[in-house]
């Protein structure tokens, strides 16, 4: 036993001589021998806090180095740091070194020993938190790179000309991210340098692609000759804005999105709109009849009609279902490409004509044909005249600022026909036009009574005949701007109105004896058109008061600029011969008015 307990004593000796010579008080805090170290730093000679620090030190050392990202002449830097890099072994570190601190007296000289024989280097583990790197890369380099691009198609001289893609390139992000986490994850010690990955950008529209518009799948043509040079140029310059658009499959063209904004700084003018069941002026006035004309070419091409509502009230440069309004997003045009090839859109005037075109790739049998139908199931009475106390006009006379609208309920027909035979026949939409009464404006009444016998305009029992419908806002179809409306409107210039019911055309009023049979009685409804109603002369000759700047086509209803949409439906009501599509037959003085539409109350923005 004691030759044991003499062997254990000297061992014990030895330790604390050995540890006493590696800096190590049995009293005092130890100190790291020699062999340890974090990465390149070594703490020999450290207490455990002075090593900690020194740890720690040397980690925010190697954050605070740079890291160079390059991609071409362009190149990029951050620390490693910044880019996310965080010390994820910290806590395996701390616990190593501590290791000394916390043992024994003979643990710290085994220790000691194994060092001086194996030195131990613990290494600094660092790891990227996610998403900082691919921030970094689309942060910095996103001006890397040339977009690619579309092939563009034009119309020149009738003739398509192509201009070809050209493919881009951009930084692939998710390529340089990896290669970047790599060389972080390699170490910290050494500089880091990374080339950005680049990858090609394919055009979404190719030659090729544009290569395939040939045909014309539909086309039409609307008039505006009897348009002024404002509504012309809001014409002229509508179309222009849709000219040239090119729909890829399943694309979607909107008219308002295209024509807007409707400001003069956009080149439009004002010129009458529909608003709220009025004629008003509104810039960029007649762009309806743009979303018409473009309505039916689709209709032709077989578009997918997204989105269309028709006017409040008739208009007259087609037949009624077959126009198409816009007013803000509330009425819009939206047409679809439903086909697997592209589509190019063409709209101009040329003289007073507007015309739009779809060209594409056709696909459907030669021996198949479509033609579309207006079908008018009712027209509806604008009522008698609406009066409007003007006190400025001289008394007795009468001003028609605003013609009578009929309304209308009709619907149009899609008929398609194989080697001319008809197959299929389906509606395409049934619509709703509101009728709206003119509007007069009425001077004072006139004090002086009337001679013994004589007719005085506005008599009880005087019929009043509604004014000729005016189409979209013009004045009714020949009535002259400016003209005095004497006691009825639309009454045929020249001819004689009885003074008394059942009295025949052209007969003589009673009290104006001597007069030539035929001859109209001063102040009756049949004065000649233009001429001013007693007490009126101060009216200028030509000059409407309230009328629109610029009138709005007056062409005759289903007019469609010459081209035929459609034919009668069998069974449809018949119209007498040169009568508009949807205007009622004339009505005699005295017959029961037919049904009457409520107009809309609800404000919506002006259409044209």
């Amino acid at each position: 036993m004691k030759k044991y307990g003499v062997c254990a004593a000297v061992l014990l000796g030895a330790a604390a001589v050995s540890c006493w010579g590696a800096g190590i008080s049995l009293a005092g805090q130890a100190v790291i021998p020699q062999g340890l170290s974090v990465g390149d730093r070594s703490l020999e000679g450290l207490t455990l806090d002075e090593a900690l620090e020194t740890v720690s030190a040397y980690v925010d050392e190697l954050l605070a180095r740079p890291v160079i990202l390059e991609a071409g002449e362009v190149s990029a830097s951050a620390t490693a740091g910044e880019l996310g890099v965080v010390w994820s072994n910290e806590a395996e570190v701390t616990q190593e070194v501590s290791r000394y601190e916390n043992s024994n007296l003979l643990e710290r000289y085994m220790m000691t020993e194994d060092l001086a024989q194996e030195p131990v280097s613990i290494p600094v583990v660092t790891e990227v938190s996610p998403g900082s790197v691919e921030q970094f890369i689309a942060a910095e380099l996103k001006d890397v790179g040339q977009p690619a691009q579309d092939a563009v198609i034009r119309r020149e001289n009738g003739e398509f000309i192509i201009t070809p893609e050209v493919t881009g390139y951009e930084v692939d992000v998710e390529a340089t991210s990896q290669a970047l986490r790599e060389a972080l994850g390699q170490g910290l010690e050494q500089e880091i340098r990374v080339t950005a990955e680049a990858k090609e950008t394919v055009p979404k529209v190719t030659a090729a692609q544009l290569e395939t518009i040939q045909d014309v799948l539909g086309t039409f043509s609307t008039d505006f000759s009897s348009s002024g040079a404002a509504r012309s140029t809001n014409l002229t310059v509508g179309a222009g804005k849709i000219n040239g658009h090119v729909l890829m499959p399943g694309e979607t063209l909107s008219g308002y999105e295209c024509l807007q904004p409707f400001t003069t700084a956009n080149g439009y003018k004002a010129a009458a709109s529909y608003e709220n069941g009025r004629v008003v002026d509104s810039i960029g006035g007649g762009v309806c009849q743009i979303s018409t004309t473009l309505y039916n070419a689709s209709l032709l091409a077989e578009l997918e009609i997204t989105q269309r509502q028709n006017h409040s009230m008739t208009v007259g440069y087609v037949k009624p279902s077959q126009d198409a309004a816009i007013a803000g997003t509330y009425k819009d045009l939206k047409v679809t490409n439903p086909y697997d090839t592209p589509i190019y859109v063409e709209g101009y005037t040329k003289g007073r004509t507007l015309t739009f075109t779809i060209y594409g790739q056709e696909t459907r049998p030669e021996n198949r044909t479509i033609r579309f139908q207006s079908e008018t199931l009712q027209t509806i009475s604008p009522g008698a005249p609406k009066e409007v106390t003007n006190a400025s006009l001289a008394p007795g006379a009468r001003v028609q600022i605003q013609s009578a609208h009929t309304g209308l309920k009709s619907r149009l027909w899609k008929i398609v026909s194989v080697d001319g035979v008809e197959q299929e026949r389906t509606i395409v939409s049934s619509d709703t036009y509101n009728a709206s009464p003119a509007i007069v404006q009425v001077g004072p009444p006139v004090a002086v009574p009337p001679a013994a016998g004589q007719v005085v305009p506005g008599a009880e029992g005087q019929p009043d005949v509604p004014g000729t419908e005016g189409l979209e806002g013009g004045l009714g179809e020949g009535q002259s701007a400016g003209q005095a409306v004497p006691g009825a409107e639309s009454q045929p210039a020249g001819q004689t109105v009885p003074s008394a019911e059942g009295q025949s055309a052209g007969q003589m009023a009673p009290g104006a004896e001597g007069q030539p049979a035929g001859q109209a009685v001063p102040g009756a409804e049949g004065q000649p058109a233009g001429q001013a109603a007693p007490g009126a002369e101060s009216q200028a000759s030509g000059q409407t008061a309230g009328q629109p700047a610029e009138s709005t086509a007056p062409e005759a209803a289903g007019q469609g600029g010459g081209q035929e949409m459609s034919q009668p439906v069998p069974g449809a009501a018949a119209q007498s011969a040169g009568q508009s599509s949807g205007q009622p037959a004339p009505q005699a003085a005295g017959q029961p008015t037919p049904e009457t539409a409520v107009p809309e109350t609800v404000p919506v923005p002006p259409m044209s």
